[in-house]
């Protein structure tokens, strides 16, 4: 019975080994694998594509970004190789014990076929039994080799146990090292790549620094201008709540209702569907199937240039050439808004929910439109210039702007 509750006891050990680290492990390799293929969305979407002009300040953006990611990818292999580290450590102590205990079992066991071929096996046996002094001195004696027997068939399974248990932590051990060995690798990689990258940074900032006014008169333009632009949809979500009320009123001659400015009236079903947007904040789909935000939401100092702050009004979203974008829930178009330079802004009502779709080359659908989620609504434009593909995409509820991270699911 001992020997059982040694054996579930190292059994036990050995799980819980792989259980503490192992979680944790599990975790940080996700995260690597996460990074890793950031990574590549990163060189694909921002650094593939032959620029016809070079803009020193969207280099810098991208190179931040690329420098930003490995930075994060090389700290989670340096976790990992940490835990791995120190389970391999544990484990290379519980197998130096499992061998000791090994050895000693070996040990036991040869004394035991030792004593018993002194003994003369068979004929001493039955000598044993026959010089008993009663039938049951004569039964005891048979009891007592009966255990003797078991007890020694006992050791020898007690020995097989031992060595597949030390087998199983030796084959781990091999393959914890060999995972340590390529995650080291893969961290000098990860390294030089990074020197390399933030040795063309420093060459960006340097031209940067040669045309600098010139760079900031151009971002400031470009921040001005993209006020205007925010200033025109914001006006004419306004419009359009307004006109949409109005329908409302209509419908409601007997039942007059009162709403705030800037607000939709809605109906029992549109209260329903507002409320079921609601229930999906964190869990609705991305607007595109594949992309790497290049710009967050909210007021953010600009990386170049201390002082100059730029606001995000949603998430800019680059993803490939000839992508889609998608609803991410039911609803209806509200309406289509095209730009002076011919881009298109799609606007989806879900009850007192917005969602917008900014920077189209084509649109799939039109106004009125009951929409579902995951249908295509359009084209995303490709820049001929940068050679970016990117969404600008939006949460509206009325007319207050929302922040899209805190809706759709985490990537």
């Amino acid at each position: 019975m001992k020997s059982k509750k040694k054996y579930i006891s190292i059994f036990i050990i050995f799980i819980s080994v792989f259980t503490v680290f192992g979680q944790s492990r599990k975790e940080l390799e996700k995260q690597r694998k996460k990074l890793n293929k950031e990574i590549k969305q990163v060189n694909t979407l921002l650094f593939n594509e032959i620029k016809k002009e070079k803009n020193a300040l969207e280099d810098l953006k991208d190179i931040k970004k690329k420098i930003d990611v490995r930075a994060k990818l090389i700290s989670t292999i340096n976790s990992e190789v940490s835990i791995l580290s120190k389970e391999i450590n544990v484990n290379e102590t519980e197998f130096k014990k499992l061998n000791n205990n090994l050895t000693n079992l070996k040990k036991d066991y040869a004394d035991m076929i030792l004593k018993s071929y002194k003994s003369k096996s068979q004929q001493s046996r039955m000598m044993f039994l026959l010089s008993s002094q009663n039938f049951y001195q004569a039964y005891k004696r048979l009891e007592y080799l009966k255990q003797y027997t078991t007890f020694r068939k006992k050791q020898g399974e007690d020995i097989i146990k031992q060595k597949n248990i030390i087998k199983k932590l030796q084959d781990s051990l091999v393959f914890q090292k060999r995972v340590k060995d390529t995650l080291i690798l893969s961290e000098k990689q990860q390294k030089n790549k990074i020197e390399v990258d933030k040795n063309n940074k420093e060459k960006l900032i340097k031209t940067i620094k040669k045309k600098e006014n010139k760079y900031k008169k151009e971002l400031k333009e470009k921040i001005k201008e993209e006020k205007k632009v925010t200033a025109r949809i914001d006006k004419k979500i306004r419009e359009e709540i307004e006109r949409a009320n109005r329908i409302a009123r209509e419908k409601l001659k007997d039942k007059p209702k009162s709403v705030k400015k800037n607000e939709f009236i809605l109906s029992p079903e549109a209260k329903a569907l507002a409320a079921n947007f609601e229930l999906n904040k964190g869990k609705l789909p991305w607007p595109v199937k594949s992309g790497i935000v290049v710009r967050k939401f909210g007021n953010q100092p600009h990386p170049s240039f201390p002082g100059i702050t730029v606001n995000g009004t949603g998430l800019h979203i680059v993803t490939k050439q000839g992508a889609k974008a998608e609803a991410i829930f039911n609803g209806t178009v509200l309406n289509i808004l095209k730009s002076s330079e011919g881009t298109k802004n799609v606007l989806i009502q879900h009850g007192n929910y917005i969602s917008s779709y900014n920077n189209l080359e084509t649109t799939f659908v039109k106004k009125g439109d009951q929409i579902f989620t995951g249908q295509n609504i359009g084209q995303i434009f490709t820049d001929k210039v940068s050679k970016k593909t990117k969404l600008i995409f939006v949460i509206f509820k009325n007319t207050t702007r929302l922040n899209p991270s805190s809706w759709i699911l985490k990537r």
